[in-house]
């Protein structure tokens, strides 16, 4: 038997020029074995929280990290014996080799790393303490009925499927402190959900039904907005890390707020007939099974605006001294995730077409809510759109994402009373505040982009006649 050599798998640059990523969570443990290709760990770096996958077979020697320790890109993070003699090394503290469990949903991973492949294996974990480990791998079941046989009466389980659930909600588990494999899941599939990892929460803290009522006691204070629930009786102040995503975010935003020297308008302007076309447009079959919302005709508009206006759609060279002007459109969208502020954008959004438009909105928006962005979908945005409306907030003054020239925000859309062909009516308003970068843009040039943005919400027949 050839004897096993052990391979260190060091932290990988899973973005461009990343220098550090955190460890969210492993998926192995010493004795594990592993394939190519399996996902071994996750791990969160200034731009989204990615899946790395070990790239060749053996069984898991060591860990050098725990979760939530912050390692530095190059650095060996897990040590695995490989070759044919790996099976049979003794794994630290003596451990014997692993009963294997299968991985919930392991199949249909999408590969994050170019070259590793698709993660089409389970994970297996350590028996538990007690639990005899079989000299080979067997499949649960055997294995089960292999103790019963040999004398020891009805075999405990040794597998348990591992909870279903996505990496945002893992994280807020963790933080939490609870349990997944204690979570009653209410989502489709079985899915645990952020409801339900909060409800598990909630009856934790619940008393015990036997418990003699004790004097009235307070109505609760309202929820804290954090990750955590926060006992105004027992903590006067928490603190939390800033790190990953939030880290980068608001050394950004830092760097863009005092380098770009920003300007900002505003437009308030009547949406009636830009809200009756969504609804025409969510009946329309062309978009059977698409995301249709204002946010399409938004981005739509301002597509045609930077069209009808191309030197907004540049970035400021700072070392050469020059403005490059885009012929291509990124078309960013801010969006909000349990791991803060991320703006992935829209690749090529000027050549799309409107159902194509939507298709590429809803993949975006699913994929941002998920924790799944990948670095390349945030990286090379040319202008954002921010939609604060969706919080009821009238408007406000965004920050330029960095290497942009321009931010459009947008209101909500609110029914208000407006002028309408000579009478007051109700009709349906929003306002819109544009964000440029005033050594590209100048006051003439951000105007007009922002008029045509109005004028086309006003009048959506201009996407036909200004196309």
């Amino acid at each position: 038997m050839t004897e096993a050599s052990v391979r260190e798998f060091k932290m990988p640059d899973v973005g461009e020029g990343l220098t550090e990523a955190e460890i969210l969570k492993w998926y192995v443990q010493p004795g594990d074995t592993v394939t190519d290709g399996q996902v071994v760990c996750e791990v969160e770096t200034a731009k989204a929280a990615v899946e790395l996958p070990i790239p060749y077979d053996g069984v898991v020697r060591e860990l050098h990290f725990p979760e939530g320790t912050t390692v530095d890109v190059g650095t060996s993070i897990i040590a695995v014996a490989v070759g044919d003699g790996a099976a049979a090394e003794p794994v630290r503290e003596a451990e014997a080799p692993a009963a294997p469990e299968a991985e919930a949903a392991a199949e249909g991973r999408q590969p994050v790393l170019v070259g590793y492949g698709v993660a089409t294996s389970s994970t297996r974990r350590r028996p538990r303490k007690g639990a005899q480990a079989p000299a080979q791998a067997a499949p649960p079941a055997a294995a089960a009925i292999q103790a019963e046989m040999n004398g020891h009466g009805p075999a405990a389980p040794v597998t348990r499927e591992r909870p279903l659930a996505k990496p945002p909600v893992r994280k807020l588990a963790k933080d939490l402190g609870v349990d997944l494999a204690t979570v009653t899941p209410t989502g489709p599939d079985g899915i645990i959900t952020r409801e339900d990892v909060h409800a598990a929460v909630t009856a934790a803290q619940a008393p015990e039904p036997s418990a003699a009522p004790a004097a009235q006691a307070p109505a609760p204070a309202p929820a804290a907005p954090s990750s955590a629930p926060v006992s105004y009786d027992t903590a006067r102040e928490t603190r939390v890390p800033v790190k990953g995503v939030r880290k980068a975010t608001a050394a950004a935003m830092v760097g863009s707020a005092f380098t770009a020297p920003h300007v900002t308008e505003f437009v308030t302007v009547d949406v009636t007939r830009t809200m009756k076309l969504v609804e025409e447009l969510k009946q329309d079959k062309e978009f059977a099974g698409l995301r249709v919302n204002p946010l399409l005709l938004i981005a739509k508009a301002l597509l045609v605006a930077i069209r009808r206006n191309p030197d907004i759609n540049a970035s400021w060279d700072e070392a050469a001294q020059e403005i490059v002007v885009k012929h291509y459109v990124n078309l960013g969208i801010a969006a909000a995730t349990p791991r803060g502020l991320i703006v992935p954008n829209i690749k090529d959004a000027h050549a799309k077409t409107l159902p194509q438009l939507a298709e590429s909105l809803g993949e975006l928006v699913s994929t941002a809510r998920e924790g799944k962005t990948s670095p390349a979908a945030m990286q090379g945005g040319t202008v954002t759109i921010t939609n604060v409306g969706v919080f009821g907030v009238d408007t406000g003054t965004p920050i330029l994402n960095p290497g942009e020239s321009a931010i459009l925000a947008v209101g909500a859309i609110k029914l208000q009373p407006w002028v309408h062909k000579g009478k007051v009516k109700p009709r349906q308003v929003t306002t819109l505040a544009l964000s440029f970068d005033h050594r590209l843009v100048d006051g003439e040039l951000g105007s007009k982009v922002l008029a045509d943005v109005a004028a086309i919400l006003e009048q959506p027949k201009r996407l036909l006649t200004w196309a």
